[in-house]
């Protein structure tokens, strides 16, 4: 008889925890009454916008960076992302004295791209709808000898991005149901790691954008499959294939992906500002939309929610939730 070791264990997430403490924020836990009276339930929210970069992404670029070599170091990190893994690969290098060399789509919000750049990064642009990003960043990489770190598909970058789901059982304790965004998978495979450790009767739940249901239409399969690059306002879901390694833990561990729609993600942002005063990007607010409108299903007594990010700038915010265009 053989077994197959998972990619990422609950060890390797209290690893990752250890190297964070002190760098990344342990970021707040908040209570909402009248989100409770709302949906039914006893509802925490672990609110990933108040992270260094403004999301989660910086726990995973950082816990793998820190564990690069002098040498990896000292000829810097390259990294491709729509934004928030990014910035988090940008100020991991800065934190660690080395240089990032980031390959961005030419169409990337541009708060997202101008805090990279505040961060020292280089950008490198492309064009996400007849470019291959993956091919681009690794030719670079050969290319100037840099370390890639991708935005999911790593075993350092699961095991950081776990972490969110570790300080948030540890506050609020058991949980019925974690629900969490999906985009390359990374955050709800760490998370996924960390909650079925501790917890295996918790369920997991993932939430997608319905013009980028990827994961969910993978997990039906079977198999990994593609979508046309979907065309969402969650620009940091906007994924036309799950990762490899992400969906083999996902596909293990995942009790479920729903989908919502950008109108419902709109009215999220929405309800996120004005009835709990946080600001969440679209992506961010995806679980969000989920519980609101049901899509979650039959909510059990305690509910947590990794609200992944908040970097949106002033405009687009009052465009998405103003006009609704």
């Amino acid at each position: 008889m053989t077994t197959t070791t998972p990619p990422v264990t609950l060890d390797d997430v209290r690893a990752a925890a250890e190297r964070l403490d002190g760098v990344a924020h342990r970021t707040p836990v908040l209570r909402s009454r009248t989100l409770d009276a709302l949906v039914g339930a006893e509802v925490h929210l672990k609110c990933e916008n108040f992270q260094r970069v403004g999301a989660f992404k910086f726990r995973g670029a950082y816990n793998a960076a820190s564990r690069l070599t002098p040498e990896q170091l000292s000829r810097g990190i390259a990294a491709y992302s729509s934004g928030n893994h990014a910035q988090a690969v940008a100020l991991a290098a800065r934190e660690l004295g080395t240089t990032a060399v980031i390959v961005m789509p030419e169409d990337a919000p541009p708060s997202k791209r101008a805090a990279t750049e505040a961060y020292g990064a280089e950008i490198v642009t492309y064009d996400r709808y007849t470019g291959d990003r993956v091919a681009v960043a690794k030719a670079l990489a050969a290319e100037r000898g840099l370390a890639l770190i991708p935005p999911y598909e790593h075993p350092h970058v699961i095991a950081g991005q776990g972490t969110a789901a570790l300080e948030l059982i540890e506050e609020a304790g058991e949980l019925d149901v974690l629900i969490a965004p999906v985009g390359g998978g990374g955050l709800i495979a760490g998370s996924a790691t960390a909650v079925k450790g501790l917890y295996p009767g918790t369920r997991v739940v993932g939430v997608e954008p319905e013009a980028g249901d990827d994961t969910k239409r993978s997990l039906e399969a079977g198999h990994r499959v593609s979508i046309p690059v979907p065309r969402t306002i969650a620009d940091g879901q906007a994924l036309h294939t799950p990762g490899e390694l992400t969906f083999s833990v996902n596909q293990r561990l995942l009790d479920g992906i729903v989908l919502v729609d950008d109108d419902e993600i709109r009215e999220a942002m929405r309800f996120a500002f004005e009835r709990l005063k946080i600001v969440l990007e679209p992506s961010g607010a995806t679980p969000l939309a989920a519980l609101l409108t049901g899509r979650a299903g039959r909510l059990p007594n305690k509910v947590g929610l990794i609200l992944s990010g908040g970097n949106v700038d002033a405009a687009r915010f009052a465009l998405l939730c103003g006009s609704g265009t």
